[in-house]
């Protein structure tokens, strides 16, 4: 199988993004199992190899991806002038740097010069600016990526459970405004194509949280559930799809009633996310699904706390190359048993 190119973008230069990234990528052996294309800062990647101790690995110093070469770990230099880190604060030159290597990696995902994308985790306050009005990596990519009619889903996964959002980086105050009957149908819809086409899920299985405490107990205090997301639930089971719903979340996840299903669909960020990070080993993934392309990350941030000491975790964003990998390939098998269906026979007279 050829081996695919796996583009990966430094994130916040005063975090712990390139210290994981490197980590990752630098065992024995690994180019034997993809080509690495690491956009980021020449002069910062070789300090940080020798901060953590690997300054035996050699880089293939290009001027784009397009020059990339297989088998080797290609360095794409970001930024005309060294950069000096700040670790563990958040600065208007590490937001930049950041963006200009998402933004650098993005187009060479586009241009086919890459063929999945691994982002570093960032700092979303001052990685926004006006030329960058996104909240965060999904809704950008979504933009940038997104062909018409596509819209992109957060899912955090593991090798255990998979945990979706409907509404991303959304204020409390306005999360209901987003939970709505035909939001939950449209998310859930694409979950069940992405489980199929992405994970290789038969007939995936989706639990839909309700928003509300008890499940707003009959309305006291919330009708959501039974104005958006119960007829949510019955609208996709009429379609054949298996959704179920919706469970109050503190007794789902308390429970273990979500090892029964292929998906969660939270209806917020921490109502999915922190039961999530909590149950996991440090293993999770994000996974930007419903666009054509394939774009993980690690299930971190910035770690600031610890930037710079050289002491950070890489299991995560190993997963995150790793996993890219998986659903890039399992779009590929699935894609070609998809195709080219046998046409009916014709009776002949």
């Amino acid at each position: 199988m050829e081996k695919l190119r796996v583009g990966l973008t430094q994130g916040d230069t005063n975090g712990v993004g390139l210290e994981v990234i490197l980590k990752s990528i630098m065992p024995e052996g690994v180019t034997e199992l993809y080509t690495p294309v690491l956009f980021a800062n020449r002069k910062l990647t070789l300090s940080t190899l020798q901060a953590i101790g690997a300054e035996n690995v050699r880089f293939q110093h290009i001027p784009s991806a397009a020059e990339t070469v297989d088998g080797r770990i290609n360095l794409v230099n970001i930024g005309d002038t060294p950069i000096e880190p700040s670790y563990g604060v958040p600065t208007p030159e590490s937001g930049a740097a950041a963006r200009q290597a998402l933004q650098a990696a993005v187009q060479a995902l586009k241009d086919g010069d890459i063929d999945v994308l691994v982002t570093g985790p960032v700092c979303k306050s001052v990685t926004h600016c006006e030329e960058f009005d996104f909240p965060g990596h999904t809704e950008y990519l979504e933009a940038t990526l997104g062909e018409e009619g596509e819209k992109a889903t957060m899912i955090l996964f593991n090798s255990e459970m998979r945990v979706a959002l409907l509404t991303i980086h959304e204020p409390v105050a306005k999360i209901s405004d987003g939970v709505r009957e035909d939001a939950i149908t449209d998310t859930a819809r694409r979950l069940d194509a992405t489980l199929r086409r992405d994970f290789g899920c038969d007939r995936p299985r989706i639990a839909v949280l309700s928003l509300n405490p008890h499940c707003g107990d009959g309305g006291l205090i919330g009708d959501e559930e039974g104005r958006e997301i119960l007829p949510a639930v019955k609208r996709l089971q009429e379609d054949n799809i298996l959704a179920f719903g919706p469970y109050p979340a503190d007794g789902f996840f308390g429970g273990g009633l979500w090892k029964e299903f292929d998906v969660v669909l939270a209806m917020y960020h921490d109502q999915g996310l922190a039961p999530f990070k909590a149950l996991d080993r440090g293993e999770g993934v994000n996974f930007t699904a419903g666009l054509g392309y394939v774009r993980t990350s690690p299930d971190h941030g910035t770690a600031y706390d610890i930037a710079g000491q050289m002491k950070a975790d890489s299991t995560s964003m190993s997963q995150a190359i790793y996993r890219a990998i998986d659903i890039y390939r399992n779009r590929e098998r699935y894609d070609e048993a998809s195709a080219n269906p046998l046409k009916p026979a014709t009776q002949k007279l």
